[in-house]
């Protein structure tokens, strides 16, 4: 008996350890298989960059920030004045990443349906019987560029809200999912404010960056007339396809963030809301309203995603910093008198990023 219990003891021993020995070798594939990811992330920026350029020139900033939001599934609104290649870059990327592309002109008669889709009535040529067929709107693609959002009222505009959060559309008291990956690009002129609606503060929010479109610089513009005035046209190739960037956007996810990190993160979110305990002075005086915990939640995936690219599997704080200006301006409102001392947003989060230190005294 003592015999065979020593064989039993030994035999589960054994078990154990060629458990363990199996747990550590997925654990080293799993890690070796992100490694190759990663190098694969990298590799594809560059060549996405790369195409990209041969149809936009300049704009390094505005890319880069466009490749953040794709890997963090996150929305842009892009604001700048017509001719800044916006609508063209939105094209570009969906056609290098093989992606289904719909554009929508806002405009102020667009109805809801318009873009979600409507119910239309059939008949059955075989039965006679009547019946509601849904035909689906421009809302279902991977890639929808909403041209001139605030061209339109803000009951349109709310046909978005459920799509950008949930990645479904109802219509008739029917819920039909989208296709993933799905990211909405939209554009919004910032001269023009006749016949225009401001966006509601729930839209904003869950657009993930605000990026501010600028004129290019002399040798570009001198580049872009050069090669749109020729007969030369250049043709892109694919880089991705839905499958990967699905997974390239979960990989995200399992970047690691160190806790200090996140704190700090969520230390300048507090910071630029008024109400807050930890606001500075110049926050109380400026803003009315700071961000919420979404910009929390996009500084530390934006990190994620900021790092990958680069080919680093940790996000820092420099990460953080980097992508503060795009994801908080649009969420801090500011107020009278940041107005009357000509103060903007952007000037309130440099001054907050000069003030909250990445680790607390």
């Amino acid at each position: 008996m003592v015999a065979i219990s020593s064989v039993l003891g030994l035999s589960e021993q054994l078990q154990h350890r060629r458990s363990f020995f199996i747990i550590v070798m997925n654990q080293t594939e799993t890690d070796k298989t992100d490694q190759q990811t990663i190098e694969k992330i990298v590799n594809s920026r560059l060549k996405i960059k790369k195409e990209i350029a041969k149809i936009i020139i300049g704009q390094e900033e505005v890319i880069d920030y466009l490749l953040v939001a794709l890997f963090c599934k996150g929305h842009c609104l892009f604001v700048g004045v017509p001719g800044l290649a916006k609508t063209l870059l939105v094209s570009t990327l969906a056609d290098i990443l093989n992606l289904k592309f719909n554009r929508i002109q806002f405009t102020p008669d667009l109805m809801p349906a318009d873009i979600t889709g409507t119910d239309i009535l059939e008949q059955d040529h075989a039965t006679g019987k009547r019946f509601f067929k849904f035909i689906k709107g421009p809302i279902f693609s991977n890639i929808l560029l909403a041209d001139e959002i605030n061209r339109t009222p803000p009951k349109t505009q709310a046909a978005l809200l459920q799509s950008m959060q949930e990645y479904k559309v109802t219509a008739s008291g029917t819920t039909y999912l989208l296709d993933l990956p799905f990211i909405v690009f939209a554009t919004q002129n910032p001269i023009e404010q006749e016949g225009t609606y401001p966006l509601p503060e729930a839209q904003l929010d869950r657009f993930m960056f605000q990026i501010d479109v600028r004129y290019p610089s002399a040798e570009e513009e001198l580049e872009i007339v050069r090669t749109t005035t020729s007969a030369f046209k250049p043709t892109v190739e694919k880089v991705f396809n839905p499958t990967e960037i699905m997974d390239l956007q979960d990989l995200v996810t399992r970047v690691p963030v160190a806790d200090y990190v996140l704190e700090y993160a969520i230390r300048l979110v507090r910071a630029s809301r008024p109400t807050d305990p930890s606001a500075p002075d110049f926050i109380k005086r400026w803003i009315n309203w700071g961000a919420g915990p979404r910009a929390s939640q996009f500084l530390i995936l934006g990190s994620k995603a900021r790092a990958l690219l680069d080919g680093r599997f940790a996000a820092t704080c420099n990460d953080v910093r980097t992508i503060a200006r795009p994801i908080l301006q649009h969420r801090i409102i500011t107020n009278f008198n940041a107005e009357a001392e000509g103060k903007t947003s952007l000037h309130v989060i440099g001054q907050l990023l000069d003030t909250i230190n990445e680790h607390p005294k």
